[in-house]
């Protein structure tokens, strides 16, 4: 015979069994749908133009074409991007980027949580062997760290580099052909837009291209 009280336990120990079953039902569909937000992973050999946002001008031009980004700035002073039209938070970005013709006094590289054209993180190399992560706020960059620092990493001229760009919270760390450069931390951007840009010094004549996109989980 089951008696009241042991009825009410048996009642309670099943209410307790199907609400832990629900709450594990809840934590996978909010870390499924996390997942599906980021679109992560996430791989682009740029054989077609998909979703890039891509903008020429008489300054820079930016196209999709022989299975590459490719941004040719054409005149002194000036930066050029595409964007992906993506808002992710924490990632794992890697990009090859070469320097195809034009003075190696330029930059190139990455630009992540973008907010708009004048809000982003940048992690920038140039043709001369140097690299420099920044922020734009309103249009100005401001260093995180030390200004354009040289490194052997970075390969010079024509060779090709590997883009590593890793966030998590508000912790960026950026790595060139497998080293890691510089870590910083950072809380002014949590989430955005990808882009891979090229930019002028002195001299227009700047070409480079990017390739092998591949961006994960952190």
């Amino acid at each position: 015979m089951i008696t009241f009280r042991a009825f009410r336990v048996f009642r309670a120990f099943r209410a307790f069994r199907a609400f832990r079953a629900f709450r594990v039902f809840i934590i996978l569909f909010l870390l499924t749908a996390c997942g599906k937000g980021d679109g992560l992973p996430w791989e682009d050999d740029f054989s077609t133009p998909g979703a890039w946002k891509l903008e020429s001008d008489a300054a820079a031009r930016v196209t999709v074409e022989d299975g590459a980004l490719r941004i040719s700035i054409l005149a002194p002073n000036q930066l050029a991007w595409a964007s992906a039209g993506k808002d992710l938070r924490d990632f794992h970005l890697t990009v090859e980027a070469s320097q195809v013709a034009g003075p190696d006094d330029n930059e190139y590289g990455v630009l992540v949580r973008m907010q708009d054209p004048r809000h982003f993180y940048a992690f920038s190399v140039s043709g001369d062997g140097y690299f420099l992560v920044s922020r734009f706020v309103d249009g100005v960059r401001q260093p995180l760290g030390a200004d354009w620092t040289p490194s052997d990493a970075v390969h010079p001229g024509t060779g090709t580099n590997i883009l590593e760009v890793v966030a998590q919270g508000n912790r960026l760390t950026f790595v060139v052909n497998g080293q890691q450069l510089v870590q910083v931390e950072d809380d002014r951007f949590s989430h955005g837009d990808v882009g891979l840009y090229a930019g002028s010094f002195y001299e227009g004549g700047v070409e480079v291209q990017f390739d092998n996109l591949r961006v994960t989980a952190p």
